[in-house]
């Protein structure tokens, strides 16, 4: 595989700086399980960021998309574990103290 420059992914993004935020971004993406837009080649999360960025597939716009899917997802799970958690423990019986 040939490596991937910064001027390869510049030509996508403004400038070096955002060009960290993305990647870094797409990187945890990546990383916490979400698919790749192009072959995984047995890269590291973050070389495929790069990757994805330099061949155009990846902007800010569709990294802050992805995220807020995931946060809608992650917030209806937490939502679901908590409802099931009240159910399971108004179900329970109450624990017993002696009196003193």
């Amino acid at each position: 595989m040939a490596r991937i420059t910064v001027e390869d992914c510049l030509n996508h993004v403004d400038n070096r700086f955002d060009l960290v935020l993305l990647a870094t971004q797409r990187a945890r993406q990546l990383a916490n399980g979400c698919d790749p837009l192009l072959p995984w080649a047995n890269d590291k999360p973050t070389v495929m960021a790069l990757r994805e960025i330099a061949a155009g597939h990846i902007s800010s716009a569709t990294v802050q998309a992805a995220q807020r899917e995931i946060d809608e997802t992650t917030a209806a799970l937490q939502q679901a574990y908590a409802e099931e958690f009240s159910a399971e423990s108004n179900d329970a019986e109450p624990s017993r103290v002696p009196k003193e």
